[in-house]
């Protein structure tokens, strides 16, 4: 059983995190501005108010902890894209200070960056909506700076070219910087498998200082 402490749990991904968390009995502090719109109940689960912008909030949230998940992302509206360097930065320089107690960091990344199969990245890809470019980037922009620590463990983990909600399977197929296509071309996982990806790397940590990929 590990203690994690999750920022975004309200959001699309960060929902299925905390709830696939909490199904494999692990202890999930959700850390939110407001407490009120969290829903979710269950045993395992404490609700406590942060700031994942603010590096005290950080440090507060992650003392006693055995990893942080960031699933701060830019999906909820244009607002929300300039937070995710800055929050990268944050969250690092949160745990930083907790020095050798500091727990791991798992922050949800983007597939912008990745390399496609003819050699491109996703960005690259001709007709993408501007407000989708610019969280592409953002995220590109902050795994730059995670590849600049090497004191705080980290690992970011990028999804499939499509991610939506959709079905659990349990199974899927993982990367590093390349796109994980299927035999047509395709590249999409559900959040619910995404979120299996994702506490599986809380369980057995794989990829601490670097970024992966995963597709069904």
């Amino acid at each position: 059983m590990a203690k994690i402490a999750l920022f975004g749990a309200n959001g699309t991904i960060g929902s299925r995190v905390l709830r696939e968390a909490l199904n494999r009995g692990h202890r999930v502090t959700a850390v939110v501005r407001d407490p009120a719109k969290l829903t979710e109940q269950h045993d395992n689960l404490t609700v406590t108010t942060g700031d994942v912008l603010d590096p005290q909030s950080v440090a507060a949230a992650a003392q006693g902890q055995d990893v942080v998940v960031s699933a701060v992302g830019g999906g909820d509206g244009p607002g929300h894209v300039a937070t995710i360097t800055p929050a990268a930065k944050s969250l690092v320089e949160g745990l930083r200070s907790l020095g050798g107690a500091a727990p791991r960091l798992i922050a949800v990344g983007g597939a912008g960056s990745l390399r496609t199969p003819d050699g491109k990245q996703v960005w690259d890809t001709e007709g993408l909506p501007e407000f989708l470019l610019q969280i592409m980037h953002a995220h590109g922009d902050a795994l730059d700076y995670y590849r600049t620590v090497s004191d705080v463990r980290w690992t970011n983990l990028s999804p499939a070219g499509l991610i939506e909600p959709g079905e659990r399977t349990g199974t899927y197929r993982t990367g590093l910087d390349d796109l994980v296509v299927d035999e047509n071309g395709k590249s999409r996982i559900s959040a619910e498998d995404y979120a299996v990806a994702l506490v599986d790397e809380i369980e057995k940590p794989r990829h601490v200082g670097k970024r992966f990929t995963v597709a069904d």
